[in-house]
């Protein structure tokens, strides 16, 4: 496929990660092509929202999980301010909430780091002739009609609600206990129940799911 654009203009791509090596791969794959331009590189959030060319902006790729905030929630900050900007979501993570919750927060795509040079470039500029882009891995694992369809709630009772809810904040199971008056083994035990429930191993994923669900 070949991909034309109206003038000489080179598109403009920033990049929002805190990996080095992520950064420097990315960085060779946009400069070895001439119709994109690098025009800044971001480790955190806060260093990214305080960019002052965010209008001349084409392309953000922006990492999922950065050291001060979510680059879901990052994405939806990025469209409701600026919302030319084609945002990609960048990650190691192919679970299909998250890659759903980053396309509903307004991304134009989704790819995995592992994904080649070729695969890499493909995807940014398949979003920049307006198409939703995903890279090869995330393709071959899910449909795109099948991310965009609203995902089946699991029922969680009220005491593992009110738990997921105070782990969310960043409280520990000793805390949890004692503020219910409950045992650190009962939450341990609703901790394991909710991460089979919502189909995963991780916290992390596990409350995003539940945000995405409308439980949290």
């Amino acid at each position: 496929m070949s991909y034309m654009w109206h003038n000489d203009i080179k598109k403009r791509i920033v990049i929002v990660d805190d990996h080095p090596l992520v950064i420097e791969g990315f960085k060779n794959v946009i400069q070895g092509n001439d119709q994109l331009e690098l025009t800044g590189q971001f480790n955190t959030a806060a260093s990214f929202m305080n960019f002052g060319g965010m209008p001349e902006i084409n392309v953000v790729l922006l990492d999922i999980t950065l050291p001060d905030g979510n680059g879901i929630e990052l994405c939806r900050e990025i469209k409701k301010n600026w919302p030319h900007i084609i945002i990609l979501g960048i990650s190691n993570l192919s679970e299909r909430s998250i890659i759903r919750q980053m396309l509903q927060s307004g991304a134009n795509g989704y790819l995995l780091k592992t994904a080649d040079a070729a695969d890499i470039l493909a995807c940014i500029l398949e979003a920049l002739e307006g198409n939703v882009a995903l890279s090869n891995e995330v393709k071959q694992s899910f449909d795109l009609e099948e991310l965009k369809q609203p995902p089946e709630v699991p029922e969680l009772t009220k005491r593992e609600i009110q738990i997921l809810k105070m782990l969310a904040e960043g409280k520990k199971s000793a805390e949890i206990a004692e503020k219910l008056y409950i045992s650190p083994l009962t939450v341990k035990t609703h901790r394991a129940t909710l991460l089979q429930k919502l189909h995963t191993g991780t916290l992390v994923i596990a409350i995003n799911k539940a945000k995405e669900y409308g439980l949290l």
